[in-house]
């Protein structure tokens, strides 16, 4: 009998399947609605939305929402002139309760490129004691669409790609897909993609 997958919440166990999940991605063009990306399941319903600063209005921001609309984190990039020196510039992301209060859900470090080449992009879930598997990190290439999110152990727990057929004809890469392993939380991925979007320039920046 194989073995259950250990369910991983982190933004909500809502969000964990016991079995890989294959989503489609599609960027909006940022002069219709704003931009920002639409996650569909294999029936093309909508399971997320992101919406970029072309929405919001603020640069740095993002909201990440169910397929009924609702908030499920609201993501920040730290500014300043502490970040324009540090090795790394740090991304916040925020699950907001009924009450309206923040509660700080994982931060993710981008290489400050002026500084420092050929650093990973790590991931860190907060509070990190309260996690056992803390720490990701991104390998390959998202801007090529061809990348996967690695836990602190090497293993893989979703990957982006594009079919190769699209990939002949979509010099763009305006879609993809993002397979997501069981038990891992696919708010939390969509959070991760969602930045990692707006960092390569994508319909998620103005």
């Amino acid at each position: 009998m194989a073995a259950k997958a250990s369910i991983m919440p982190i933004v909500g166990k809502i969000y964990c399947s016991s079995s890989n999940v294959v989503l489609g991605v599609r960027t909006r063009p940022r002069v219709a609605n704003g931009g920002g990306l639409v996650v569909t399941d294999c029936s093309q319903k909508v399971v997320f939305r992101v919406e970029g600063c072309g929405t919001l209005g603020k640069k740095t921001e993002l909201i990440l929402r169910d397929g009924n609309g609702n908030a499920l984190l609201l993501i920040r990039r730290k500014g300043g002139i502490v970040e324009a020196l540090s090795i790394y510039k740090q991304w916040k992301s925020y699950t907001t309760d009924y009450e309206g209060s923040q509660k700080l859900v994982f931060s993710l470090k981008e290489p400050n490129s002026f500084i420092v080449q050929n650093n990973p992009i790590r991931i860190t879930i907060e509070p990190m004691e309260q996690n056992k598997h803390s720490s990701y990190e991104i390998k390959g290439c998202f801007s090529e669409k061809d990348c996967s999110i690695v836990d602190s152990r090497g293993n893989i727990i979703a990957q982006v790609g594009m079919e190769e057929e699209l990939k002949e004809v979509m010099a763009s890469k305006d879609l993809y897909h993002v397979l997501v392993k069981p038990g891992i939380d696919q708010a939390f991925i969509f959070g991760v993609i969602a930045i990692l979007d707006y960092i390569y320039d994508g319909s998620t920046r103005c």
